[in-house]
């Protein structure tokens, strides 16, 4: 099958889409397809074209919110070469900029559009508007996504049970709808796959002791990921053990109040903040800790934490139904609700590593779960479902149309 991956977001830009889209586009690809991506480019004026990767970049303009850029809706000039790919199929990643391209272009030339949902942008209006307009800006976001989601998607895929009721429910969404847990490539993680050498290595770097139990969270340090949550609960769990320490492993418009935070309340041995981490770095990272931990209400899935259980250790979520179909409290992980049972599980933890094994090795096993394998046969499935309906549709427009010729030519 020849297939087009529409994304804004893509290596060497790092965030959830862009890692999802990359092992997606690597995971069909060993499954013997032909796979073409169309993204962004850093470069405002010129379009990149690499023939050996299929990666075609338009031209993009940066917007202001963290690193993403917005393309050109309709690149005229690339038109052509985006037909000569000959797809079978779209896959689009996003609602806007590229995502309008791959609806424009499924358009003209006839082409099934798949698309995949994955953020939930009204908990991010806030960059745009700084607190005015919240309620009509969240209202606009609503319709922009129910409009291209259901007016012009063949198929809505979802990754979890939370994005699927939220678009039954609240966008009361008519079309079909296919809960597809995005996956990633598992065995990266895995133990046995990790340098013991560059494990030990970073923890000198960070100035860990054999004896510091660490507590690892990995993401955008901005406030829908209620990282505050985590740096105000160490201040308790530092009164009780200085050894337990947090690990912070990302960058974002909030690092320096949070690092103020950490600060204010005497954390500055407690918290430590690494800053970005290379994408070929992170499983180093989830080995040098021993839980970890988030209480983010904002995710549409949570692939840290399915990297950190593919590492082989314990997460701690708070309760929310992007983690509740991966986690299972009291079996592979811990789910919290209030900051004294998020406090209470750390001690738990940190006491019982025979509780902690039991947890480690079966959030391995949960992890194995969703490998790229596993999520790009998936897909494959909607692929063709697109096509088999897109070819029925045509079908059945093509005969509807013959039918009203020839009541017009009878009259």
């Amino acid at each position: 099958m020849r297939i087009g991956l529409f994304t804004d977001s893509y290596p060497p830009f790092i965030n959830g889409v862009s890692t999802s889209v990359a092992m997606l586009k690597k995971a069909l690809e060993k499954e013997g397809n032909i796979v073409y991506v169309v993204t962004v480019s850093h470069n405002v004026l010129k379009y990149e074209y690499d023939e050996k990767e299929r990666i075609l970049k338009i031209p993009g303009i940066p917007i202001g919110i963290y690193d993403y850029r917005l393309s050109r809706i309709y690149p005229v000039s690339m038109i052509n070469k985006m037909k000569n790919w000959k797809l079978d199929v779209i896959h689009s990643h996003t609602e806007f900029g590229i995502g309008i391209l791959a609806r424009l272009f499924a358009k003209q030339f006839n082409l099934p559009l798949v698309h995949t949902y994955h953020t939930l942008y009204e908990d991010y209006t806030h960059y745009i508007t700084h607190g005015y307009f919240d309620k009509s800006s969240k209202k606009i976001v609503e319709y922009l996504t129910k409009f291209y989601c259901d007016k012009t998607a063949n198929e809505l895929i979802v990754p979890t049970n939370k994005i699927y009721r939220l678009f039954k429910d609240k966008y009361n969404f008519e079309k079909n709808i296919h809960i597809i847990p995005t996956g990633i490539e598992v065995d990266r993680f895995f133990v046995e796959n990790v340098n013991k050498k560059e494990v030990d290595t970073l923890r000198k770097r960070l100035n860990l002791k054999r004896k510091d139990f660490v507590i690892l969270f990995v993401g955008r340090l901005a406030e829908e990921k209620n990282v505050e949550f985590l740096i105000n609960a160490q201040k308790t769990i530092n009164n009780y053990d200085k050894n337990i320490k947090l690990l912070i492993v990302g960058d974002g418009p909030d690092k320096p109040k949070y690092e103020e935070l950490a600060r204010s309340l005497g954390l500055e041995d407690s918290v430590i903040f690494n800053g970005k981490a290379a994408w070929e770095e992170i499983p180093i990272y989830y080995h040098v800790c021993d839980i970890f931990a988030t209480a983010s209400t904002t995710e549409t899935q949570g692939l840290t934490v399915i990297e950190a259980m593919a590492s082989g250790k314990t997460p701690l979520c708070i309760k929310d139904d992007s983690f509740l179909g991966t986690v299972t409290d009291g079996l592979n992980g811990r789910i919290f609700t209030t900051d004294e049972e998020y406090i209470s599980q750390v001690f738990e933890l940190f006491n019982n590593p025979n509780i902690r094994k039991k947890y480690n090795d079966q959030a391995r096993i949960q992890a194995e779960h969703f490998s790229s394998k596993t999520y790009a046969q998936s897909v494959l499935v909607v692929y063709k479902r697109a096509l088999k309906d897109k070819t029925e549709e045509d079908r059945f427009g093509f005969i509807s149309r013959i039918i009203k010729k020839v009541r017009e030519l009878s009259k």
